[in-house]
């Protein structure tokens, strides 16, 4: 078992929500993941790692058909400017590579923001490690994380 894995894994199981873990090795696209993990694309949900400020960031869950509205998420934190950090920094501040990014085991609990459609629904979130994911329910997910709930998103294209 990967690092990442064990230290997402180990999160999950502390946070006391149920979760099947699903191990379905890499995929090449969102569509692939969904089909692998037998729920539909907006089942998955993204881990995004934005930063407001130096050394500030925040965990901001994606439905997996969506994409960050900024305008939204810039309005929602009250501040005029984001981004979105590279690769080597997200893994700095997360201990974990893009595309296995999760809230649960990050290095720093940073805050979470999600979308509000990720809750009332059973969700797929990443698990640490390159095709390994958990099935969570999103009510359950976003009570844990302590997430802040709002409309971050707009449809994907």
């Amino acid at each position: 078992m990967d690092d990442g894995e064990a230290r997402a894994l180990r999160a999950l199981e502390e946070s006391g929500i149920p979760f099947t873990v699903t191990r379905h090795g890499r995929v090449r696209s969102l569509a692939e993941a969904a089909a692998a993990r037998g729920v539909e694309p907006a089942g998955i949900v993204k881990t995004i790692v934005v930063r407001r400020g130096e050394g500030d960031f925040l965990l901001v869950l994606v439905p997996g058909d969506r994409t960050i509205s900024w305008p939204k998420l810039r309005a929602l934190l009250g501040v005029s400017r984001l981004s979105m950090p590279d690769a080597d920094v997200a893994l700095e501040v997360t201990g974990y590579e893009r595309g296995t990014i999760t809230p649960f085991g990050s290095l720093t609990a940073w805050p979470v923001v999600a979308d509000e459609r990720v809750a009332g629904r059973t969700v797929s979130i990443g698990a640490g490690a390159h095709g390994v994911a958990a099935t969570v329910d999103g009510t359950d997910l976003v009570r844990v994380l302590g997430a802040q709930v709002a409309d971050v998103t707009d449809p994907e294209g």
